[in-house]
């Protein structure tokens, strides 16, 4: 689960991560009151939403006057920001974030991410900030230091005076420099995050150590036990089928593509999303149904799909253990009958009491079209996807 700059900043600063001050807006009039309330000449009107490379999308904006703050407001409240992050669609901005001005001496870029592969905490930064990590990976690997930390035994503080070195930073900004690494880290730990992400951390003229960006993402896994983080979650910010979807206990991601999949299991909904690639096609979503795919839960996956209207055919692929495959053909049956499906629908049954989830399917004088293996449901799902297109493209 993402959160917002100014969310992720809050949470930051409880750890003794030093920040700029700032107050958030929904409205032109209640950023201009925020940038009355914050000392200074210059600041600085941030859009809100959960993607990098807000400042590219033009969702920064630098303001010297309060009428400059309103008409930044006016020209970002309401719009959809459009980043190579969000991809065409873009994300709204509902809210946006307005912090005084900082006279900047020097950027640099830290973060603490989950590394599955080695089971460790680690630790990144650079010299180098308020660029992107991966490019400058590309481009000067030596400027990125890297240091891992075992979960067990938890950041040392030779650690994190280690990573305020590689920073390059001046020797009294340094007892700073390792309670702002250590303040992430308890974040991190202390909170179930996947990852935390300064850029730019920087080093004002003043000579002080500030957070002027802030990011934070966390275990969806934890959130029962992380009550005031799972309230910040912002549903305009996810794709509204998402939303639906946990709602109804589903596991759903929305893609790009015109062909929607209802599927149990995520190894096979991986499989499943393959095979129709490698058959010509592209899935509209990732949509694991579970074990206990009952005839209403079938439904509410059905309606769940069926809701993109870029969906052109629809594939069902069920291999049944805890379930059974009469079950699961019984729920299919209700579902179509009660959706009154437009657009071709390909089952594959596999498991427990397949032969009677077959017959169940083949008797019930519904359009249903049924394949045998993976390979010979991606192909049949791709081929009436195809034809079904061929039919809207001349009228029918």
């Amino acid at each position: 689960m993402n959160i917002h700059e100014y969310q992720a900043k809050e949470i930051l600063a409880e750890y003794g991560v030093k920040i700029a001050e700032g107050g958030l807006a929904y409205s032109a009039s209640e950023a201009v009151q925020r940038a009355r309330e914050i000392d200074g000449s210059v600041w600085v009107v941030k859009s809100q939403i959960h993607s990098g490379a807000r400042g590219k999308a033009g969702g920064i904006k630098v303001c010297k006057t309060h009428e400059e703050v309103k008409v930044a407001a006016d020209a970002l409240l309401g719009k959809k920001l459009v980043t190579h992050q969000t991809g065409p669609a873009g994300k709204m901005c509902s809210r946006i974030y307005i912090e005084a001005g900082t006279k900047i001496a020097k950027e640099l870029y830290l973060s603490f991410l989950i590394d599955r592969s080695t089971e460790r905490v680690i630790m990144i930064g650079s010299a180098e900030g308020g660029v992107e990590i991966e490019a400058l990976a590309e481009s000067n690997p030596d400027a990125i230091k890297k240091i891992y930390i075992e979960p067990a035994v938890g950041l040392q503080d030779f650690q994190a005076r280690k990573m305020a070195f590689a920073l390059n930073l001046d020797t009294t900004l340094l007892n700073h420099a390792v309670k702002t690494i250590k303040g992430c880290y308890r974040a991190l730990r202390d909170l179930d995050a996947n990852s935390v992400e300064i850029n730019p951390l920087v080093v004002t003229e003043s000579n002080e150590l500030v957070a002027l960006d802030a990011k934070m993402d966390f275990d969806e896994n934890a959130l029962f036990r992380r009550h005031k983080i799972a309230e910040l979650r912002d549903n305009s910010q996810v794709d509204s089928r998402e939303v639906a979807a946990a709602e109804s206990g589903l596991s759903y991601v929305g893609l790009d593509g015109d062909i929607g999949c209802m599927i149990n299991g995520a190894g096979l909904a991986m499989a499943t999303m393959d095979m129709i690639k490698l058959a010509g096609g592209e899935p509209a979503n990732f949509l694991d149904v579970g074990g206990g795919a009952s005839a209403e839960r079938t439904e509410k996956a059905f309606r769940l799909v069926l809701a993109d209207k870029n969906v052109k055919a629809m594939l069902v692929n069920i291999f049944a253990g805890i379930n059974r495959c009469d079950w699961i053909a019984e729920g299919v049956v209700t579902a179509v009958k009660n959706i009154d499906m437009k657009v071709p629908l390909v089952v594959r049954l596999s498991g427990t009491n397949v032969e009677e989830g077959r017959r169940i399917i083949a008797e019930s004088g519904l359009p249903i079209i049924t394949a045998d293996t993976l390979a010979e449901a991606a192909e049949k799902v791709v081929k009436a996807r195809n034809e079904k297109v061929s039919q809207m493209s001349k009228g029918e």
